[in-house]
């Protein structure tokens, strides 16, 4: 398969799992801790991981991969826990859309500060993303805007800042690094957990929905470091980004959410302005 058709299907591989994912741990953050949600869904996915790992025979990474898949995982548990928190106390059709947006764009200015600068259907991505924004969030009936949009950008920073970082602690594999960044990540939520002193273990429903978002996470962390690998950061970034779409759909139709009309055409511009920022 040529390399820019294998990273797009790996990039979009990666947005459709990781879609269903952040679906799946949504709904288990409304029924239970959320630290203790994101525990269960990284040791999950460090189990996985693990053993594709070893399946595929992957080398152990060097000190230098190993640090910047740990930062990976870090960044990752802030973004996750702050995402599933948007996801469980807002609408899934609006915090999801900005929260990919920002996710998309610190990988494109690394990608280009190594790569060479955007192009205009980049920058009319971004501009586009800006307004989107802005039409997502606006309130609705004049009651606020909409909860979670803090959280949601929150977790764009920190989806953006681990594609960066994952990306630099997989260079010679693509499974163990994931492994590495949950490793890491599910560490920090033990020690919110025993810092916050509260309940936090899943009854078994939530604690069995959170751990088929930790594999479908880790799954599609896996499929972008593999794109990543064979392409540009930036467009395995902003491809992956469109995770969105598969999580707006599963809330359409499993939790019939309704959205007004300024904010459908917001969420569209969103998922409009990924591919732009993509355009070469």
């Amino acid at each position: 398969m040529p390399d820019q058709l294998a990273v797009s299907a790996l990039s979009l591989l990666a947005a459709l799992t990781w879609g269903a994912g952040d679906f799946s741990g949504g709904i288990a953050a409304r029924r239970a801790d959320i630290f203790g949600v994101v525990a269960f869904a990284h040791g999950a996915g460090l189990v996985v991981m693990l053993a594709l790992a070893r399946l595929w025979h992957e080398p152990w990474p060097t000190a230098h991969e190993f640090l910047w898949a740990s930062a990976a995982g870090l960044s990752n548990g802030v973004a996750i826990a702050a995402f599933y928190r948007a996801l469980a106390i807002s609408k899934m059709g609006i915090t999801a859309p900005i929260a990919a947006v920002i996710t998309a764009m610190l990988p494109v200015i690394v990608g280009s500060a190594r790569e060479g600068l955007p192009r205009s259907f980049q920058l009319a991505g971004f501009a586009l993303a800006m307004i989107a924004i802005w039409m997502i969030a606006k309130p609705e009936g004049g009651d606020g805007r909409p909860r979670g949009i803090g959280l949601a950008v929150l977790a764009g920073l920190g989806f953006s800042g681990y594609l960066v970082l994952i990306r630099y602690g997989g260079s010679s594999s693509a499974f163990m690094p994931v492994a590495l960044a949950r490793f890491s990540s599910l560490l920090l939520m033990f020690i919110i957990i025993l810092r916050n002193r509260r309940p936090w273990l899943p009854a078994p429903g939530p604690m069995w929905i959170a751990i088929t978002a930790g594999i479908f996470d880790a799954i599609g962390g896996g499929f972008f470091l593999l794109a990543a690998q064979r392409g540009r950061l930036d467009v395995a970034a902003v491809l992956s980004s469109l995770y969105p779409a598969s999580t707006v759909l599963l809330a359409r139709i499993v939790l019939k959410e309704e959205l007004t009309a300024i904010q459908k055409i917001g969420i569209t511009g969103a998922l409009i302005a990924v591919p732009l920022i993509a355009a070469k």
